[in-house]
């Protein structure tokens, strides 16, 4: 089975594009636009697939990615998150919580090296 990447943007046109561009490198990719519901289904265990990944964007409404990245590490304190954001002064807020910061305009080829590199680096890595 295919690793099992969590995509986490409030905009739907940058979601689906993600998307695209990771299916078809051969991602299973959740789509989700709510942080909160994101988080509450990731804890819940409530995916088809055991996620191997997350992706999210910084800016979002409600809560931005440093506090989903917060309450994400509550429960989950090891699984890799890839964070991407057009603000470079955004990143001095994941100094502390293990992520892979990444500036847009995220190209493809540099989407999924990263993706690839998280996912290698993984402990439990199968890739």
């Amino acid at each position: 089975m295919p690793p099992t990447l969590l995509l986490l943007d409030d905009n739907a046109i940058q979601a689906a594009t993600r998307q695209t561009i990771l299916k078809r490198a051969g991602y299973l990719v959740i789509a989700a636009l709510s942080p909160e519901l994101a988080l509450e289904q990731f804890r819940n265990n409530e995916y088809p697939a055991a996620v191997d990944l997350i992706i999210t964007d910084h800016i979002m409404p409600c809560m931005n990615g440093s506090e989903f990245v917060t309450r994400l590490r509550e429960f989950a304190p090891d699984i890799p998150v890839l964070v991407i954001s057009g603000m470079a002064e955004a990143e001095d807020e994941y100094k502390n919580l293990s992520v892979d910061f990444r500036l847009k305009p995220l190209l493809p080829d540099n989407l999924l090296a990263s993706v690839h590199h998280l996912l290698e680096s993984k402990p439990s890595s199968k890739i």
